[in-house]
């Protein structure tokens, strides 16, 4: 407890934090920008040759053909993957052992984000004014999230995200008595109904627990985990299986036109929630779920 008029300690004795300066910051993220737009990650990549692999269509597999085809000419030819080249969504991880020095750390994210979608001639998707319009001409400002840990290291994951596949995402109040069954009808009857719009084949990301705000950020955050990886916890993990089976069997396919491959992937982030509230949310992200990840 601290006692009124007490000196309040803002460092301990002889601890040393670690200086980044924001240009570093800056110069990554313009960066990254255009990497994450030009070039697909190799377990996007390899999901989309499983499901070819799989996919019993003969439209669908043509239009997995096509997909794989198009990421691979992005990235020869240093071109986005897709013209909606997103919104500039960034996760920040930052030791709390870091201090920023050399400005503000939030106008060097949005100057990298300038500078990137400039110089890489990438669409600038961004109304300054959600209700009159009117565009900012740079793509910013981004939006940020951060999350302080120990250590001194800043890891900085880049996830442009396309308007398409966000505007198919919902939150959901469920009822506590719902129970898991609620928490599958909900993510089942999303994609559904969201069928061809959000670009399939999809990643799905389902955010269960927390309040109504929390619950979408878990399923922003369960877009970005590594297609592959499932959740540490078994039971998190079956749900997992159990959802990304039946997603794929409801036939919507690639591009909407029918097959097993609706979905590459499904992910899902927990947190603990009031006896009395059930909040469930599904972020759905298009076939060209661009991310790029680093570690300063």
């Amino acid at each position: 407890m601290i006692k009124e008029g007490a000196d309040l300690v803002v460092a301990r004795p002889g601890a040393a934090l670690r200086e980044i300066d924001v240009q570093i910051v800056a110069d990554e993220v313009a960066r990254m920008v255009q990497e994450a737009n030009y070039d697909l990650n190799q377990d996007v990549i390899d999901s989309l040759h499983k499901g070819l692999a799989g996919e019993e269509s003969p439209a669908g597999q043509e239009i997995l053909r096509q997909i794989i085809q198009n990421a691979e000419i992005a990235h020869g030819e240093r071109v986005p993957i897709c013209q909606d080249t997103g919104f500039a969504v960034i996760f920040m991880e930052i030791g709390q052992d870091v201090h920023f020095v050399g400005g503000s750390l939030e106008e060097a994210i949005n100057a990298g984000v300038a500078r990137g979608y400039t110089e890489g001639y990438l669409r600038k998707s961004i109304l300054k004014d959600p209700l009159k319009g009117g565009n900012t001409g740079d793509n910013t400002p981004a939006i940020v999230h951060y999350d302080i840990v120990p250590g001194d290291k800043v890891k900085m994951k880049i996830l442009p995200k396309g308007g398409g596949s966000e505007n198919m995402s919902a939150v959901g109040m469920l009822k506590p008595a719902d129970g898991v069954e609620g928490v599958k009808r909900f993510v089942l009857d999303r994609v559904a109904q969201a069928g061809p719009n959000p670009c399939p084949p999809i990643i799905v990301g389902v955010g269960i627990g927390g309040t109504f705000d929390k619950v979408a950020y878990l399923a922003k955050k369960a877009i970005t985990r590594p297609v592959g990886q499932y959740h540490s916890d078994p039971d998190i993990r079956a749900l997992e299986e159990e959802l990304l089976s039946k997603v794929n069997d409801l036939g919507i396919g690639p591009q909407g036109l029918g097959g097993r491959t609706t979905a590459l992937w499904l992910a899902i982030e927990t947190h603990p929630r009031h006896i009395a509230s059930f909040p469930v949310a599904v972020n759905i992200q298009c076939h060209a779920a661009r991310q790029k990840d680093i570690i300063i």
